[in-house]
């Protein structure tokens, strides 16, 4: 006797909702899916307890006759693919055919729709993939979907279902994820009868704003095309501790490592450790060159060409975030020729009594520690304030605050810079360009320094020669396990030597791709001005200046933000006033 059999229908079905309907929100997904897909321009959700007691979607699409909503309960029966070539190039949500059959093999399934031309509508009702009911029923044009007791005969289902506001939490996104694809589609959601989520028609702009509750906030716009590939998007400038990115392609939510790491490549100037890119990213390209038919959810995709897209995608991130920071610089910087700040000659006495020996700010000299300074008296702060003149379109100088943050005036608005995170990122883009162009500078120390490093480094520095070199120092071998130094990075030449040579031989034996940006990032955080340390004004006016010509002076090589601008309306606030 044969011990393989042919599953029922029923059975089959069972299974198959256990792969396209995990939890409520997949329902809803799929409902929206065929609203969508049939034109609707306006959709209603409505939802009672954690979604296993009522599901209901109402849609103004194109409805279906009677014959329709019958053969949409069948399995495998769709109208969306009439020939296997379509699979191929798929530009539609659903195309499997097996969303409704699935949901109402799993609980009791209602359906009432109407198309525009009939003047009655049908109903249909199915109770756990049995037809129990068929007929006439009047409504307005359209389709309404109703799913009563969802997973009441597999109770197993219903156990492993999480709390009622994490079920909530999952339709919600599905809801505000569908509805960022389709700006031009009003969607809202009833829970329990309180409306949570009510979203009018809007530009794809003002639908993500409405979406992350986001009315205010200043964006990044992403925006490139080329080819079979558009992209457009709005992200936050700083990331999040939480994953916020929603990403669609073709307009259809899909959930890409490959996307998300391309995201987080162009915007690695902005993000700190262990943030993530916030904001929404919308693609365009030819069906045939992506691949949906991966997942029974349809929530991953693949494309023809990974590689090509990846870069695509970065490299229009960078563009964004690079013309962000050149309009930050113009604001801030860009200050005409014949108004330069001229230091007035009663002043220069002061400058020349309070000039350190070599001022830390000199690119082409040693980087010494500061030496600590009295507090400013009364009497030097006023030339000081005097010494950067009110510019239009720049900068005034104010002062230090706390040996740490320097104070500037800009247009009323106040600015506030982290002295370390300036001079950080200036000192980072000075050591990258040096590398790039290997043309490093260094500076040969007048008492070579011998030390002893322990095998790993000695194999790293035999290895890598080449590499250290290109960074500016050079190492002898002494013999043993004895090397001697006899030059430094110029940028970090006033640090311990031994210290340099150890960081740059970590920083080498990491296998990271992205290696040396750490190991830059790091000499230059040790390089740069301390905190607590207090800057003479000429010092002050130097790092302004280093700032205005350095790429990406907003954020520390880290990601940690260099400044930030307080308007008058939020100091008001301060205070009360207005």
């Amino acid at each position: 006797m044969s011990k393989i059999r042919i599953l029922s229908d029923q059975l089959a079905s069972r299974i198959a909702a256990g792969e396209v309907v995990e939890r409520p929100a997949s329902a809803v997904k799929e409902l929206l899916e065929n609203a969508l897909d049939a034109g609707a321009s306006r959709i209603e959700i409505q939802v009672e307890d954690d979604g296993t007691r009522l599901i209901r979607v109402a849609d103004n699409g194109g409805g279906m006759d009677q014959d329709d909503v019958l053969l949409c309960l069948e399995r495998h029966a769709t109208s969306k693919l009439t020939e296997e070539s379509q699979l191929d190039a798929i530009a539609t949500l659903g195309f499997r055919g097996e969303a409704l059959p699935s949901i109402a093999s799993v609980s009791r399934l209602t359906i009432l729709s109407r198309t525009h031309e009939a003047t009655s509508g049908t109903r249909a009702e199915v109770r756990c993939g049995i037809l129990h009911d068929l007929h006439e029923d009047g409504c307005a044009c359209g389709t309404i979907v109703e799913i009563r007791n969802l997973f009441a005969n597999i109770p197993a289902r219903r156990k492993f279902l999480k709390s009622k506001r994490t079920e909530l939490a999952h339709i919600e996104e599905v809801i505000r994820s569908q509805a960022l694809a389709y700006p031009e589609v009003s969607f809202s959601l009833h829970i329990d009868e309180r409306k949570t989520i009510d979203l009018t028609a809007a530009s794809p702009e003002q639908r993500l704003r409405d979406v992350f509750r986001w009315p205010e906030e200043k964006l990044l716009v992403i925006e490139a095309s080329g080819g079979s590939l558009a992209i457009c998007g709005w992200l936050l400038p700083s990331g999040t501790t939480v994953g916020l990115l929603r990403i669609c392609v073709n307009r259809r939510p899909v959930q890409d490592r490959m996307l998300r790491h391309a995201v987080a490549e162009g915007m690695q100037s902005l993000l700190m450790k262990g943030q993530q890119p916030a904001g929404g990213l919308l693609l365009e390209l030819s069906p045939e060159l992506a691949d949906i038919n991966v997942h029974p959810a349809k929530r991953e995709i693949r494309f023809r060409n990974s590689g090509e897209v990846h870069q695509v995608v970065k490299n229009a991130v960078a563009e964004a975030v690079r013309q962000q920071v050149e309009q930050l610089r113009s604001r801030l910087f860009a200050v005409p020729k014949k108004e330069e700040p001229v230091i007035q000659p009663v002043l220069r006495s002061f400058i020349t009594e309070s000039r350190v020996s070599s001022p830390v700010f000199q690119s082409a000299e040693p980087q010494p520690q500061f030496r600590e300074q009295p507090p400013l008296t009364t009497a030097a702060i006023r030339p000081a304030l005097l010494l950067n003149e009110p510019k239009r379109g720049g900068l005034r100088l104010i002062g230090q605050l706390l040996n740490l943050y320097l104070l500037c005036e800009h247009e009323g608005q106040l600015v506030v810079i982290d002295q370390h995170a300036a001079h950080e990122r200036i000192i980072y883009q000075q050591l990258r360009e040096n590398y790039e162009q290997r043309q490093p500078a260094s500076q040969a120390l007048l008492f070579p320094v011998t030390v002893e490093l322990k095998p790993e480094h000695a194999d790293i520095l035999e290895k890598k020669g080449e590499a250290v070199a290109a960074l500016g120092l050079e190492a002898e071998f002494f013999g043993g396990s004895t090397w001697v130094i006899k030059s430094l990075p110029d940028l970090a030449a006033h640090l311990p030597p031994h210290e340099v040579l150890a960081d740059i031989l970590d920083g080498l034996a990491a296998a990271v791709p992205e290696y040396m940006d750490k190991l830059l990032a790091s000499l230059a955080c040790k390089a740069a001005v301390k905190a607590g340390k207090r800057l003479q004004p000429e010092e002050m006016l130097k790092l302004l200046e280093q700032m205005g010509g350095c790429a990406a002076f907003s954020h520390c090589p880290h990601g940690r933000p260099a400044l930030k601008i307080f308007a008058p309306q939020e100091m008001e606030k301060w205070f009360k006033r207005g």
